[in-house]
């Protein structure tokens, strides 16, 4: 599975070890400027790990390349938009291509993993139905098309799948899961959110602006489920919330 470090991938690994999978994450650094989700998801492993559930990482540095591709994301100067996720601005934070090089690096090493110890292997990403919007490759189609070219392209491809549990969920569902598997894994619940990193603006040391789309939309869904977002921000938790309840206020009145 592809973990950024993020809400919605952390959600999707609890999900895969609560059902009893063998799990292997790849992270990816692609030159982002909100790095700091690599930090977080290392610290998840390492706290997976003391609590006797064992996750292979592996960490892609696709940072020579990816760096240059034209998005607010990594792009130095570029200043990311703020407001409702669904505006037009936030086209900005799209990276050319970025989930076709994800899920084709996960696919090679599906199919090496089913070479090497002859089984099924199912690889899995945490897109969901918010991205869908602004995000072309986080549709159902772009996957679909995705995986014939890919199984067209490769021999062995009949033992590679593709799970997508959030396709169709927004991300008080994917909250709402996730604290399923965590009553089923023993774990705490805030303890693995806190190691989460879901701000395209994070600040030099960390928190979370509370401004961007990506943040609005986490926020949200934390109140949703009546819950504090365990992560940390730059303002306290009030304010962030009550901020990203009038972005939402007035983007329903624009609509």
């Amino acid at each position: 599975m592809a973990l950024s470090g993020g809400m919605d991938s952390t959600a999707l690994l609890l999900r895969m070890l609560a059902r009893g999978d063998s799990v292997t994450c790849i992270s990816y650094d692609y030159g982002q400027k909100h790095a700091i989700e690599l930090e977080r998801a290392s610290a998840n492993i390492a706290y997976l790990r003391s609590e006797g559930h064992m996750v292979d990482h592996v960490e892609a540095n696709l940072s020579s390349v990816m760096s240059s591709f034209a998005s607010a994301l990594t792009d130095a100067d570029a200043v990311v938009p703020e407001g409702h996720y669904e505006e037009e601005q936030m086209k900005q934070t799209v990276v050319p291509n970025r989930n076709a090089i994800f899920t084709s690096i996960l696919y090679g090493h599906a199919l090496s993993i089913s070479t090497v110890e002859d089984c099924e292997v199912s690889l899995a990403l945490g897109v969901h139905s918010g991205d869908h919007a602004i995000y072309p490759d986080c549709r159902p189609e772009f996957y679909d098309q995705l995986m014939l070219a890919l199984d067209t392209g490769n021999w062995g491809s009949e033992r590679i799948s593709i799970d997508l549990p959030y396709i169709d969920t927004d991300k008080e569902g994917i909250l709402r899961d996730a604290l399923d598997s965590c009553g089923s894994l023993g774990l705490d619940f805030d303890v693995v959110f806190a190691n989460t990193n879901t701000s395209y603006s994070p600040d030099s040391e960390g928190r979370s602006s509370g401004k961007t789309g990506s943040d609005v939309e986490r926020i949200l869904a934390f109140h949703a489920i009546g819950r504090k977002d365990p992560v940390e921000y730059v303002d306290d938790w009030e304010t962030v919330l009550e901020r990203a309840l009038e972005i939402e206020r007035e983007y329903e009145v624009v609509q």
